[in-house]
Order: structure tokens, then sequence, then C-alpha cells
């Protein structure tokens, strides 16, 4: 049953996304070229949002629906690491038009060519996982 609630919790976000146009390729396309402040604004609110809820999570102790308590673990912040992969997802981001997010949002509203990328992104993220502890930290 818990399930469920995360299931119509990502249903209602995919729904957002569509209606606020963020799985819109125009809007990616006019936020890369600097012709609009939508997405700008629409990423700036998930900050808003996003940032005191994981500050809220760290200082008290938040346990998930298992009753475990919710660890974020501090990153490592080498320059390479985050250079290349940035590279790697803004250009898949803007040779596709779509981040990850977007692509469920962007299936489930009828463009279904999307499956080609949804199934490129499970392969990459599942090539990853063979390869991170090969990778310089």
């Amino acid at each position: 049953m818990k399930k469920l609630v995360y299931i119509v919790l990502g249903v209602i976000f995919g729904m957002a996304m569509y209606k606020a146009e963020a799985a819109s390729w125009f809007r990616i396309y006019e936020m890369f070229s600097f012709q609009s402040f939508h997405m700008y604004g629409f990423m700036a609110t998930a900050l808003l949002i996003g940032l005191p809820a994981v500050q809220y999570f760290k200082r008290k102790k938040v346990k998930d629906v298992k009753g475990e308590e919710i660890i974020i673990a501090p990153k490592n912040k080498s320059i390479p690491r985050y250079l290349i992969g940035g590279i790697i997802f803004g250009l898949g981001w803007a040779l596709i038009g779509a981040c990850p997010g977007p692509i469920f949002v962007l299936i489930g509203s009828g463009l279904y060519s999307m499956l080609i990328v949804a199934a490129f992104a499970v392969l990459g993220t599942y090539l990853y996982g063979l390869v991170k502890d090969k990778l310089p930290h």
C-alpha cells in the first residue's frame, strides 16, 4: 500500500512537469539559448523546496517508510568527476531535449520514441554501475 502512495505521487509530479512545460523540448531549447526564464524559474523553485528539505532530513534524523534513518552522506567533490559527468549529462540533455525525469513524462504523454531514449538511459546507468569502481575518484 505504501508503494502505491509513491506511484500516485510520481504520477502527480509527472503531470505537474507536463503542465508546467518542463518536459517540452521547446522550453529546454529556450533555456539553453537563454531566450526564456521559464525553465530557470522551474529549477529555482525545485532548489527552494529541495535544499531546506535535505537540511531538515539531515538535522531531524527523519526515517523512511521502513523506519530506517535517512542518511545523506557527503559526496566526493573532485573536479574531474563533476566536469566529465556534467559534460556527458549536458550533451545528452541537449541532444535529446530532456533530462532523465521528463523522459518518462514524455513517454506518458504519448511520445513513444522516448522509449528508445529510456532504454539507453537504463543501459548507460547499468554500464556506469559496472565501471564506477574503476574510475578515478
